[in-house]
């Protein structure tokens, strides 16, 4: 879909504010597209007022600029995340992914309502968010088309990338803050951040060179470790240190607690993008690293290992679902069911050390459904465990072992 097939239509942006949102803005309405800016409220930690993007976007063209309002939403889906240890490729807590998802869900009725037939992003075409942005609007409904100027050969025949952006926006006085020698690029949410791109993409710069934004580098943490406790009730966070916490409190606070400790701060990755090709990535995630190690210790107390055996894949396929754009479809929904399921066990306390970038277990207490027995674990002479009821247990086992020889299976 090129520029040259919109003139006359309306258009409902998704927008940050940024150097792209800005040049795609004004571009669009330069072209005879009426631009409906929209972005959301997630708690960009980056973004001391949201109303600043407003007054940005309306002077880059847009004709209105509408905020969404989605910090408790984004909240209550990372702690699903938590819950279903939903990292991509064993560490990303897919918070740039997940947020595409929470944005696309509230955008979709707000164009049903006015109308409007278009969405539009400034995703490139080498990443995963054009996916995360269009797989979820066609989901959600499949007669809205979805505009991407990063395809659009009219575009690309103007802007080639960021520096000729910014020469644009310098040449119509816009509202930009970005400059030609920024070392990387950030995308931000509460749930955390993305720092990619620039000097990044050289494996030979080290994670040190980002500036945290949500915490300190582990070095950089207190010398004395602090003890931090979280009640799980069905699986929601409900107490931090004793005091109740909804969703947005609770992540608001962890971000805090454990920033200040380097949990989460720093996480490095190569990972493989959803268009074919690997991508590094330095990540902030606090709230989500600390619940997540807490939310471990409490499944190694309730879930069985044919539990844990189906929860592993399903956790894995998770991540990926919501990394490649299908938190709504069918396969996504189902494996949340089974989450679900297990929610209904994780009831129970857990307190955790934090010290230079590290949760370590402290201790565990009121777990209804804790498997765990100390009479039964136990080595010594307690509880009602007969170590001689393990002979016919051995035997039994024993039947194939010899078998397995027999048949010349076994080798050394």
């Amino acid at each position: 879909m090129n520029v040259s097939d919109l003139k006359g239509q309306k258009i409902m942006m998704a927008v940050s504010g940024g150097l792209d949102s800005c040049t795609i803005s004004h571009w669009l309405s330069q072209q005879g597209v009426e631009v409906i800016a929209y972005t959301a409220d997630l708690g960009q930690p980056d973004e001391a007022d949201i109303e600043d993007v407003r007054e940005r976007m309306l002077a880059c063209g847009a004709r209105e600029m509408l905020i969404g309002d989605l910090k408790d939403a984004i909240s209550r889906a990372g702690i699903q995340l938590v819950q279903a240890q939903a990292r991509y490729e064993g560490g990303y807590w897919n918070t740039t992914g997940l947020a595409r998802h929470v944005v696309v869900a509230d955008m979709v009725p707000l164009m049903q309502e006015r109308g409007i037939r278009l969405l539009g992003h400034g995703a490139t075409g080498r990443g995963n968010d054009q996916v995360r942005f269009q797989l979820p609007t066609q989901m959600l409904d499949p007669q809205i088309g979805v505009y991407a100027p990063w395809r659009d050969s009219e575009f690309l025949s103007v802007f080639g990338g960021r520096k000729e952006m910014i020469d644009y926006c310098q040449s119509h006085n816009l509202p930009i803050t970005a400059t030609h020698d920024k070392p990387y690029s950030t995308d931000a949410n509460i749930l955390g951040l993305t720092h990619e791109a620039g000097e990044l993409e050289d494996l030979q710069t080290s994670t040190s060179r980002i500036q945290p934004g949500m915490g300190v580098f582990p070095s950089d943490a207190p010398d004395e470790a602090e003890l931090f406790t979280v009640r799980f009730e069905k699986g929601q966070p409900v107490q931090l240190n004793g005091e109740k916490v909804g969703a947005l409190e609770a992540i608001e606070r962890c971000n805090a607690i454990g920033g200040r400790h380097g949990i989460g701060i720093g996480l490095h990755a190569v990972e493989n993008r959803f268009v074919g090709i690997k991508s590094r990535g330095i990540y902030e995630a606090p709230a989500l690293e600390l619940l997540g190690h807490c939310y471990e210790y409490l499944l190694q107390l309730v879930l069985d290992r044919r539990a844990r055996k189906m929860y592993a894949p399903i956790s894995e396929y998770i991540a990926e679902q919501i990394y490649q754009g299908y938190w709504f479809d069918t396969a996504t929904q189902a494996c949340w069911k089974f989450i679900e399921h297990l929610n209904d066990l994780a009831t129970g306390t857990i307190t955790v050390s934090l010290y230079k970038g590290r949760a370590t277990f402290h201790a565990a207490s009121d777990v209804p459904h804790s498997l765990y027995s100390e009479d039964t674990a136990s080595m010594e002479d307690i509880g009602d465990f007969d170590h001689r009821d393990s002979e016919g247990f051995l035997g039994v086992l024993g039947v194939s072992a010899r078998a397995l020889n027999t048949a010349g299976q076994t080798h050394l």
